[in-house]
C-alpha cells in the first residue's frame, strides 16, 4: 500500500515537474513585434530594372477555404505580375507571417498549388548565386491542364533564408530555446512556359533585378541577413 502511494506520489511530481518545464520553454516573445513596421506593398517597386507590373496576367488565385488558411498564418500577402521588355513575364507572390512557430508553419506552394488541382510533377532543391551570396530555393514544376508553370521559391525563418522541412524546424527550434517566436517570409516566383531550363534562367534574372532594386534592410527581409557576396 504504501509502495503504490509513494509510485502515484513520484508519478505526480513527474508530471508537475514536466508541465512547468514545457511552461518554461514555451517562446513567448515575438520578433516581430521588436522589429521597425514595413508593408510589402511598399517595399518591392512596381517598376526595377527592366520589369515593370503588368495587369494582364493575374498570379494563382487560391479558392476561399485555402485563402481562409492563409490568413491565419500571414500577417501580410503580395501578388504581382511583372512583365519585361522582351515580352517575358514573372509572377511574383510574398507573404510575410509574424508567428512561424509549429502552429503556424508557412504554407508551402507545393501543398497551395495541389489544393488548386495542379499535379506537381517534379520538385528539388537547389543553390541560386546571387551578389548577396547563395540562396537556397526549391524548384517545383506544376501543371494543370494546358496551364504549365516552373515555380521557384524560398523561405526565411527569423533572420535566415533556409530550406523548408528539416532545416525549418532546426531554425524554429534555435529561435524557441532562446524564448523567441520568430517571423519568417515566403517568396515565390513563377513563369508560364513548358521550358523549364528557359524559365529558371528568366527567374533568376528577376530576383536578382528585384534583390538590387530594394534597400538594404528590405533585402533582409527577403533573403536573411547579409552574407558573405559570391565570387566570379
Amino acid at each position: 500500500m504504501k509502495a503504490s502511494v509513494m509510485i502515484s506520489g513520484v508519478l505526480f511530481a513527474l508530471m508537475v515537474s514536466a508541465g512547468a518545464l514545457s511552461h518554461h520553454l514555451t517562446p513567448s516573445i515575438k520578433l516581430a513585434d521588436h522589429g521597425p513596421r514595413f508593408t510589402l506593398a511598399d517595399m518591392i517597386p512596381q517598376r526595377f530594372g527592366d520589369w515593370t507590373v503588368d495587369t494582364a496576367i493575374a498570379p494563382l488565385q487560391v479558392d476561399p477555404a485555402t485563402q481562409a488558411k492563409l490568413d491565419k498564418i500571414y500577417n501580410q500577402t503580395l501578388s504581382r505580375t511583372y512583365i519585361d521588355s522582351q515580352g517575358q513575364r514573372v509572377m511574383l507572390s510574398l507573404a510575410y507571417g509574424g508567428d512561424q512557430s509549429d502552429a503556424m508553419a508557412v504554407h508551402k506552394p507545393e501543398v497551395c498549388y495541389t489544393a488548386q488541382g495542379f499535379e506537381v510533377k517534379s520538385q528539388q532543391y537547389g543553390e541560386m548565386a546571387t551578389p548577396y551570396g547563395t540562396l537556397p530555393v526549391k524548384r517545383l514544376y506544376a501543371v494543370s491542364g494546358m496551364r504549365q508553370e516552373p515555380i521557384t521559391y524560398w523561405i526565411t525563418v527569423g533572420n535566415r533564408a533556409i530550406r523548408p522541412g528539416m532545416e525549418q524546424k532546426i531554425q524554429q527550434l534555435r529561435y524557441g530555446l532562446s524564448g523567441m517566436v520568430p517571423d519568417g517570409m515566403l517568396v515565390r516566383v513563377s513563369t508560364i512556359s513548358g521550358d523549364l531550363d528557359a524559365a529558371y534562367q528568366v527567374q533568376d534574372r528577376f530576383i536578382n533585378d528585384m534583390l538590387q532594386a530594394l534597400q538594404g534592410k528590405d533585402r533582409v527581409r527577403l533573403v536573411g541577413a547579409p552574407v558573405q557576396p559570391t565570387q566570379g
